[in-house]
């Protein structure tokens, strides 16, 4: 039986990573008040925030600030994720990253505009020598937008150390963000962690009902419980002037008293980040689209955001002590809110407990697992699950119905499928993709190599070999055949493709390739007749567009231009 009580007696200190960090060299980005819609180490899908998002007051083109001296390092330009990113590197080994640019300043924008005709392709990433693009503390190197990934006109500026590591922004000195409000904690859940425990009598997760106190924190009644269980918040923090909900910044908890767990968001891993999945109720936040940030960790070496955690925030509630929990959640200027949970021992009498299905599938975390069944065979590697499990496998077909998609997946899973009894033309519309519940089929990267086709998977769910015949669809937006564009600045086309999407796309204006800049978001390609690459009175232009499979749409047409 453990005791916490002698736990406590041993010697402990609770400590936080501390960081020796320059507090006045990085600048604000952006000459506009700083106002936040999206904070460092928020909970996201599949991934923790890696930055601060900043507003930009619902428009475009705001210029963009070297927050320091340096030089750029790194440009990436992407359909999806960061979108048009720019990466500078700092004399101190810092480097900063500015995402969902809308363009670069005049010299990298021509620095870049160089490359990608040269490679012919919008998607690059280029790795400038120092001596290449220096800056000065202030000079502008962009304009905000709001390409790639993003859900609305903003800045996502990001601080790394010399080891690629995302840090708080907060934590260098960016303190004029206005925040008088308290972290809101919505719903407090325990769960239980160990055969035969419960809360009031239930197993699994159970939702507390706390009562808001006079001075604005939160008490639960008295929970009755025995065995291994730990607390979870489903909680946001909002500043004083927007309405998103952001992220929290600290949350400590302490056992009659007593430090006992905490999470700090000061820096994390690109290497961690997936291991949120882990963190959070994973299987509830699909089904409700909520995050319930579970206050244990299963190893909290893993993840740098846990510091010393006594029995890795896991309570052993028995007959020798009565319990009290204090939890308190803080953002980054101090506000906090706090919660009391008085803890009766109680002896599991008549619990209700969860059931576990056995299959025929145990999967060691610790084993890699394979399973060649009929059409198809699944390779698990070693740690691709977080605990050992048994999976729920149904083949049928050229159909594979893995698992319950509410467990987590940390690596990719390897799904294959015989095609050897298709003849070559059929194999090249052919391709592997998820079926949803509703019928829907999404395309994932399906690899071809003569008779078996495989694609990587990191969600459970039901993965099916289907056919797409159909080509995208072209149409011109803002122009038509023979017309005169002479006073148009944009070239405006909208692609589509429903099943598998675009996989790749060439524009030329008579035989020479001219760059046009793709938003999925949208379905639309755009070229910049400033590009100069379009000098002819008489232009022949020929889009042609090709799906995931191969299926391909050209598009001809003629403009006319006076240069």
């Amino acid at each position: 039986m453990k005791i916490y009580l002698l736990l406590f007696l041993l010697l402990f200190q609770f400590s936080k990573a501390q960081y020796n960090l320059p507090k006045d060299y990085f600048q604000s980005p952006l000459d506009v008040p700083l106002v936040i819609s999206g904070t460092f180490g928020e909970l996201r899908s599949n991934h923790f925030h890696a930055g601060l998002d900043i507003k930009t007051r619902g428009v475009e083109g705001l210029k963009v600030f070297a927050s320091a001296k340096g030089y750029v390092s790194r440009i990436k330009i992407q359909h999806y994720g960061y979108g048009k990113a720019l990466y500078i590197t700092h004399p101190n080994g810092y480097q900063t990253v500015y995402a969902h640019l809308k363009k670069f300043s005049p010299e990298i924008e021509a620095y870049v505009k160089a490359y990608q005709y040269d490679k012919e392709s919008y998607e690059v990433q280029l790795f400038p020598p120092a001596d290449k693009l220096p800056v000065k503390a202030g000079e502008v190197v962009a304009y905000s937008g709001n390409t790639g990934s993003s859900g609305g006109a903003h800045l996502h500026f990001e601080i790394r150390d010399a080891q690629a590591r995302p840090m708080n922004p907060f934590l260098f000195g960016f303190d004029d963000v206005k925040d008088t409000r308290p972290p809101r904690i919505k719903n407090i859940y325990a769960f239980t962690a160990s055969e035969g425990a419960h809360v009031n009598h239930k197993s699994g997760r159970v939702k507390l009902k706390p009562i808001k106190t006079k001075n604005g924190n939160l008490k639960v009644p008295e929970i009755e419980a025995s065995g291994d269980i730990y607390f979870g918040i489903e909680a946001y923090d909002q500043l004083d002037l927007a309405f998103n909900k952001n992220g929290y910044y600290d949350i400590q908890a302490k056992l009659n008293g007593l430090p006992f767990f905490e999470t700090t968001f000061n820096r994390f891993a690109f290497n961690e980040t997936r291991f949120l999945n882990r963190l959070i109720d994973y299987g509830y936040y699909l089904e409700y689209k909520k995050r319930i940030h579970k206050l244990r960790s299963h190893d909290y070496r893993r993840l740098e955001i846990n510091h010393s955690q006594i029995n890795n925030g896991i309570l052993n509630i028995n007959d020798t002590l009565n319990y009290k929990y204090d939890l308190k959640v803080s953002d980054f200027k101090g506000n906090s809110t706090e919660v009391t949970i008085p803890i009766k021992y109680e002896p599991g009498i008549n619990v209700e407990r969860d059931t576990i299905n056995k299959t025929l599938y145990y999967v060691s975390h610790d084993n890699a697992f394979a399973l060649d069944k009929g059409l198809v065979d699944i390779y698990i590697p070693k740690h691709a699950l977080y605990e050992d499990t048994y999976l729920d496998i149904e083949v049928e077909g050229e159909s594979v119905k893995l698992h319950d998609y509410r467990t987590p997946i940390h690596k990719g899973i390897t799904i294959g499928f015989d095609v050897s009894h298709y003849n070559e033309e059929d194999k090249k519309q052919l391709f592997i993709g998820r079926k949803m519940p509703w019928g829907d089929i999404y395309y994932n990267n399906t690899t071809k190599k003569r008779n078996r086709f495989t694609t990587g998977v990191k969600v459970f769910g039901e993965y099916i070999l289907a056919k797409d015949e159909e080509s995208p669809t072209i149409t011109p937006l803002n122009f038509r055949n023979k017309q005169w564009l002479s006073n148009f600045r944009y070239l405006k086309v909208k692609i589509e493709d429903d099943l598998t999407g675009v996989g790749s796309y060439r524009a030329t204006v008579n035989g020479k390739f001219i760059l046009m800049e793709y938003d999925y978001k949208t379905n639309t390609l755009v070229h910049d007749f400033n590009d100069g690459v379009v000098t002819e009175t008489e232009n022949n232009f020929k889009l042609v567009v090709t799906d995931q499979v191969g299926n391909t749409s050209i598009f001809e047409t003629t403009f006319f231009r006076k240069n």
